[in-house]
């Protein structure tokens, strides 16, 4: 796997395990430096007017479409991810920045609450005014994630520039060349020098920039890390937004086409080789339908190409990080040792890199690690259950809460169900799916905060009251 040392990381061919390069890292006085710069490039880029804060935004959104093939090429050969959903995820980013430049003026600007007398504005003579303006925290912490690394960094120092932050991003460890790339575009696009700096490390940069003098923390990532995030920066009492992923569970009901719906969670399910915050992690079938929703997904899980992420038709490559394929094969083995049948896969791939076998596991139940423990890989778990009480049951019976997905012909019927779990998004006939238009937030262990949506530009402001009386 790849392996760091204090100062330097050793990057991975992931789909060959050899030896990519190596990278040397910032030290803690090197963050230290970059924080203070940061800092210091702040308050000038908060006092542009909106439209000037828009423009290298705007610049730096054309350069991603301009140059997209070969900024594809880079995530793919770093992380492992298929050449063809590297695209994807590209071609979806200028959307979703295009959101936030349409929106966020609107979304920042004063609010007029109260004008006494009423008509006061207009004759002149209003005798007290209620205001609310918002104003940016300061300087950012954007610890990103490797799995989306253009989404999950989009969603943060996007909305964070445009009200006037400016930010230190550590990409992770395995995404250190798309967070190069990042940085390189914004310096091409115009971005004032220091607004956005790159942070590259691992725990120990990571350590060393919540040591700094922050005004607030977005990190994406695992549970674990992220309480020890929140317990790092507790005593400065300043925002803390986490992403932490989930279990996701998806549920298909008697009355919905079952080989339809098979289609729609096998892609759910696999799609970046499992590796999704949001992708589908466990499913309950109603009896009526559970046969004929296994056979169809198998034959889905079957036509799946794995190869090389190079190569245009490759759905699963390999795992981004070596060790994960440990956890998968411990989940197997506990399932398949408590009873659980293995339908296909199971194993690592044979060959060279760090591939896994796309793995169903049916005649599964909560005794199993599989159904409660987060995957994160190319791994599912299929239970039969008897009605929609017994499914909405075990959808909740977990200590996350980012999505939950039910698949019926009855919108009401699903909406009645989606309502009794404590979920921060809710999916109807669809799965494994982020709207720039709506937050994306998670409850228990998926996390705390928001981004996206209109609720992820106010995260990167604090509201100021005014009350302004005239004499």
């Amino acid at each position: 796997m790849s392996a760091t040392t204090e100062h330097t990381f050793i990057q991975r061919d992931p789909a060959t395990g050899a030896v990519r390069g190596t990278l040397n890292l910032d030290d803690a006085a090197a963050v230290a430096g970059k924080v203070a710069a940061t800092r210091a490039a702040q308050p000038a880029w908060a006092a542009l007017p909106f439209a000037e804060r828009a423009k290298p935004i705007r610049a730096f959104r054309d350069l991603i479409i301009a140059e997209l093939d070969r900024l594809a090429t880079v995530q793919s050969t770093e992380t492992g991810k298929p050449i063809a959903q590297a695209r994807n995820e590209l071609r979806a980013l200028p959307a979703r920045i295009d959101f936030f430049l349409e929106n966020a003026e609107r979304v920042l600007a004063p609010s007029l609450m109260l004008v006494e007398p009423a008509d006061g504005l207009l004759t002149g003579k209003a005798s007290l005014e209620e205001r609310v303006t918002s104003e940016p925290l300061g300087v950012i912490a954007n610890i990103s994630a490797w799995n989306y690394p253009w989404f999950v960094g989009a969603n943060v120092f996007i909305p964070a520039l445009l009200a006037g932050n400016a930010v230190a991003y550590k990409p992770s460890e395995f995404a250190l060349d798309v967070g190069f790339a990042i940085g390189d575009l914004f310096a091409r696009a115009g971005l004032p020098s220091h607004v956005f700096t790159v942070i590259a490390g691992a725990g120990e940069a990571g350590r060393a920039l919540l040591a700094q003098p922050i005004d607030g923390v977005f990190f994406t990532g695992s549970h674990a890390t992220g309480a020890r995030i929140a317990q790092a920066v507790a005593d400065r009492l300043i925002p803390v937004q986490l992403e932490l992923g989930g279990k996701d569970p998806a549920y298909v009901a008697d009355d919905f086409d079952a080989v339809k719906a098979a289609g729609g969670l096998a892609d759910g399910a696999f799609y970046n080789n499992g590796q999704s915050c949001c992708g589908i992690e466990r499913i309950y079938v109603h009896a009526a339908v559970y046969d004929t929703f296994v056979e169809a997904f198998l034959n889905e899980v079957k036509g799946f190409v794995m190869g090389a992420p190079s190569e245009g038709n490759t759905y699963l490559g390999p795992l981004t990080r070596e060790a994960q394929i440990a956890v998968l094969d411990a989940q197997v083995a506990d399932a398949v040792s408590k009873g659980a049948t293995l339908r296909t896969g199971g194993a690592r791939a044979p060959g060279g890199g760090w591939y896994y076998q796309p793995t169903v596991l049916t005649e599964v139940d909560h005794t199993m690690e599989v159904m409660r423990e987060e995957s994160f890989g190319p791994i599912i778990g299929i239970q039969k259950v008897a009605n929609d009480t017994e499914a909405a049951h075990l959808m909740a019976d977990t200590a996350y809460g980012l999505t939950a997905a039910v698949y019926s012909a009855d919108r009401a019927r699903a909406v009645g169900i989606l309502k009794t779990l404590d979920t921060g998004t809710a999916y109807w006939n669809c799965c494994d799916r982020v709207s720039p238009r709506l937050p994306w937030t998670g409850r228990g262990h998926s996390g705390v905060g928001s981004t996206l949506g209109e609720a992820g530009i106010r995260a990167f402001t604090r509201p100021r009251a005014w009350h302004l009386r005239g004499v």
